[in-house]
């Protein structure tokens, strides 16, 4: 039996994954590009190369993601299957996190709430808010040009001089909120705030706005107190696991942030692929 591929096409990035059919990952890569279809066959060319595959070990290509639409027909010949994008989340998201059941957040270019119950996947809501807000923003609030370059300047920040928290407006604790939660976004610019810290402040409002939307997602189902997966791009940031240890002492559910988080819709295309594991 040959290997499996599954294909991502974002708005701005392609994601790629090989998978032997008994659900064993072989590797994964990303290609950024100009456009989708060269995003893809860039992203599909320089995983074979780099893995020394040829075309002829592969068995099946399962493709997902909004630039999928922008292909027709099979690629080089092999059997190309294009996969529901939602259900690919949350295939991928449940089998990175080795659970049956949880709420899977997809954080690209924008975001997307996925309930997932192992064989059942149900588009919840989604939001605007998210990779492309951050780099809207940030290049344009700050001396930053792209995604990467925006992250560096944003190790640099510090919320000080960016949110107003709960400490600044109150001399006790809220009910449940602590001193360092925030109050309030970019409420507390001042003449001392640089763009590293705007930087910083744009990637904590982003974060917080989506794991508090999947914590309201998860309210809307009947298991409101359950696990939240965390996929997608935006789960390099590293100002992740902070925004995760805040969230998990604010709320009862559990957050999890499985490793190839970033691979999760890729990866659930190509679980397509693999009957025994659907």
């Amino acid at each position: 039996m040959g290997i499996i591929l599954g294909i991502d096409v974002g708005g701005s990035t392609t994601k790629i994954v090989g998978m032997k059919p008994d659900g064993t990952l072989i590797s994964t890569m990303l290609v950024k590009a100009y456009d989708q279809l060269t995003s893809l066959y860039g992203a599909l060319g320089n995983y074979m190369d780099t893995n020394r595959l040829e075309l002829s070990s592969v068995q099946d290509i399962y493709i997902t993601g909004v630039g999928s639409s922008y292909l027709n027909g099979n690629i080089y010949g092999i059997p190309t299957h294009r996969v529901e994008e939602f259900s690919a989340i949350g295939m991928g998201g449940l089998f990175l996190a080795g659970i049956d059941q949880a709420i899977v957040i997809s954080m690209g270019t924008g975001t997307a709430f996925v309930q997932a119950n192992k064989g059942s996947y149900k588009h919840i809501g989604g939001s605007g808010v998210g990779g492309g807000t951050l780099i809207g923003l940030g290049c344009r609030m700050t001396g930053a040009d792209d995604f990467d370059s925006l992250c560096r300047l944003a190790d640099k920040g510090s919320l000080k001089n960016v949110d107003l928290t709960i400490g600044a407006i109150s001399k006790k604790n809220i009910s449940t909120l602590n001193a360092e939660i925030t109050a309030a976004n970019f409420a507390n610019l001042n003449s001392y705030t640089t763009e590293a810290d705007i930087a910083l402040g744009l990637v904590n409002m982003v974060l917080q706005t989506i794991f508090t939307l999947g914590v309201f997602a998860a309210r809307g189902t009947d298991t409101p107190d359950g696990p939240i997966i965390l996929t997608g791009s935006l789960t390099v940031l590293n100002q992740i696991d902070e925004t995760r240890d805040a969230f998990s002492a604010l709320y009862p559910n559990r957050f999890i942030l499985p490793h190839d988080a970033a691979f999760a819709t890729a990866i659930g295309a190509a679980l397509h692929g693999c009957g025994s594991l659907m």
